[in-house]
This record gives structure tokens, sequence and C-alpha cells, in this order.
């Protein structure tokens, strides 16, 4: 691929492919997250946390080390993204207010809120064991991955 932007657009294709055909939310989260374990680079955890009532997030589908299983909403890089609706593109985990580590081996963080018909179904996250890992073209390309996983998906 020349360029990020390419890169996100060619795992659109194949996410789109591997979805078609199943709209059950566990399987292709399950699904999505084994996806961008495989496809993804230097990146140590990539799952979901899921809304518990507009008060915390769930654990959910995930690959990687196991995993904080509940985190409030405005609380961590997750919380925070669940709470403003918003991706957030993390250079330094140290130098977030509140950061929770649940891997210290983690070091930079990406994370996209799952919103369907403005209502919060939970976030993307992805962690990375290296500095600076992820920037706007990640989130960018990120935030269209989810975008097909929504369109792909029934989420009750």
């Amino acid at each position: 691929m020349s360029n990020k932007t390419d890169f996100y657009q060619s795992l659109d294709k194949q996410l789109a492919a591997l979805l078609t055909g199943n709209r059950n939310a566990i399987t292709n989260l399950s699904q999505f997250s084994a996806f961008l374990n495989m496809h993804l680079e230097d990146i140590n955890w990539a799952g979901f946390y899921l809304n518990q009532q507009d008060e915390e997030l769930l654990l959910g589908p995930f690959q990687g080390k196991v995993a904080c299983t509940n985190i409030p909403f405005g609380k961590g890089v997750c919380g925070t993204s669940a709470s403003e609706r918003a991706t957030l593109v993390v250079e330094d985990v140290d130098q977030f207010d509140g950061h929770i580590a649940c891997d210290a081996a983690s070091r930079s963080e990406v994370v996209c809120p799952i919103v369907v018909e403005e209502r919060l179904i939970g976030v993307l996250d992805i962690d990375s064991p290296s500095l600076k890992r992820f920037d706007n073209e990640d989130a960018k390309g990120l935030e269209k991955l989810v975008d097909t996983l929504i369109t792909a998906t029934d989420f009750d």
C-alpha cells in the first residue's frame, strides 16, 4: 500500500466482505476485532467496550491480553470517548489525565465511538506498545471501518 488512506480503503473492502451474511452484533464485533488484530501492525490490543445504560462501558469482544472489565463514562480514554462521542488519538497514554492502565505495555491508543441513530453502542479501542503509533489518518480510517461495521450489523 502506498499510504494509510489506501491501506484503510483496502481494509474497508475486506471488512465489508467479511461481515456480509451475518448481522449478529457479537459475531461481527468478534470478527472485527480479530480482523484488526490480523491486519494492523504494532498493536497489542483491539476490541470493544459496550455501553451499559449510559453510565459505564463493559468489556466486549477483543483480541489481546486480559483487560479491564468496567470503565465509567468520563474515565480513561475509552470512557472519555464514550461521554464525548468523539474519536480520541492519544500519542502517549502516560500524558492522558486519568488514563486507565489495563496493560502496562500500552503506550498509545486510539478510541472510536460506535453511534447508531444517536445511540451510543460502545467504543472501538486499539492499543499499541509504541509511542505515537496512531495519528489522524488512522482515526479517519478506523472511523470508516466502524461505519462499515454499523452498516453490516443489527444492534438491538
